[in-house]
């Protein structure tokens, strides 16, 4: 397996492989639990358990993906800005619902330590941003990464069956 660890793109090739998986079963069996970025974290756990690649090698070779996705998400702005005239007209909504997510009062109700407030702060917005957030204001950004991702994760499940609750 050393051939694997030494592997430049093993990671990057791996986690693609992994979510285009995840992607194709959702397709197939449509279950919001089986969201696509959950089943690739369990597919590449699996990988490197089967085949004993350590996850520094994983991780460094996986590298590539974390260096596209800041100008990825740069480019989800666009569609954003498109729809600008309408978030205005529902600031309102906009407002209420940041607020209703905002973890600050929980935070603070539990004597939750600097460090680690910082690091749950960014967890509503995307991980290449919220990573340089939660560097910059001092918190931990492997707990930054785990709080956005079961997020969205989380997000994707609930509005599927609250879509389908309310039509």
């Amino acid at each position: 397996m050393s051939f694997l660890q030494e592997s430049l793109y093993f990671g990057f090739v791996i986690s693609l492989a992994a979510y285009l998986a995840g992607v194709w079963i959702k397709k197939k069996v449509g279950w919001a639990i089986l969201n696509p970025l959950l089943v690739s974290v369990v597919i590449v756990i699996a990988v490197l358990k089967l085949l004993h690649v350590d996850y520094a090698s994983y991780n460094n070779s996986a590298k590539y993906i974390s260096y596209l996705l800041t100008p990825s998400t740069v480019c989800l702005a666009i569609p954003l800005y498109k729809q600008l005239e309408l978030l205005k007209k529902n600031f309102l909504s906009v407002i209420v619902a940041i607020s209703a997510g905002s973890i600050f009062l929980l935070c603070t109700l539990f004597g939750v330590e600097h460090i680690h407030y910082v690091s749950f702060l960014p967890k509503s917005i995307t991980t290449a941003i919220g990573m340089g957030v939660s560097e910059e204001a001092g918190g931990i950004v492997t707990i930054t990464v785990v709080c956005i991702i079961i997020t969205g994760i989380f997000g994707n499940i609930i509005a599927d069956l609250l879509f389908q609750i309310l039509k």
